[in-house]
């Protein structure tokens, strides 16, 4: 449900491809969730490739983190279950909370979709630093389900009951306490 009185407010979203083969010219879901993130009207702030290695996804996730232009992070590949998928693990290292329900809305709406194969996917989400950050798997439907399923409505301020961008600027209340 959206509230139509509520002005939409863009985020500024950063998006990262992990894959060992993958370039900017051939990555179709990096351009996937780039064209719908656009089309709702957000911001892509940046977008890199990086390869299947923990530390430099990390680092990546640590470098958006800390940047005040970047409130949302969204990462596609590296979310299966071989010995090259790490992007989880990457993700959670930097995690201060991580959205439990998330994994649970992606495994739910992927059902629908592929059926019992959506026990392969580990999708995460969570935050860190005031940032959210969501690591999605690499193939272009499981990036547009993420997207119109769950991030479409609750990066978007008009959505109701509740949505994450209401509560951006409350991720970091705590550090304003005594």
């Amino acid at each position: 449900m959206t509230d139509a009185a509520k002005e939409f407010i863009p985020v500024n979203i950063a998006v990262l491809t992990v894959s060992d083969s993958r370039s900017l010219s051939d990555d179709k879901s990096g351009d996937t969730l780039q064209r719908m993130i656009t089309d709702a009207g957000h911001v892509v702030v940046d977008r890199q490739i990086v390869t299947d290695d923990r530390a430099l996804i990390r680092d990546h996730l640590r470098a958006w983190i800390a940047r005040a232009d970047v409130d949302v992070v969204i990462s596609t590949g590296g979310t299966g279950l071989t010995g090259r998928d790490v992007t989880v693990e990457a993700h959670r290292d930097v995690y201060e909370k991580e959205i439990d329900a998330f994994s649970t809305v992606f495994t739910i709406v992927s059902m629908q979709k592929i059926g019992t194969s959506a026990v392969q996917s580990r999708a995460t989400g969570g935050v860190a630093g005031g940032t959210y950050l969501f690591a999605l798997p690499g193939s272009t439907g499981a990036c547009k389900d993420a997207w119109t399923e769950i991030l479409q409505h609750q990066l978007d301020y008009r959505h109701m009951p509740c949505n994450f961008v209401q509560i951006l600027p409350r991720l970091e209340e705590h550090k304003r306490r005594k």
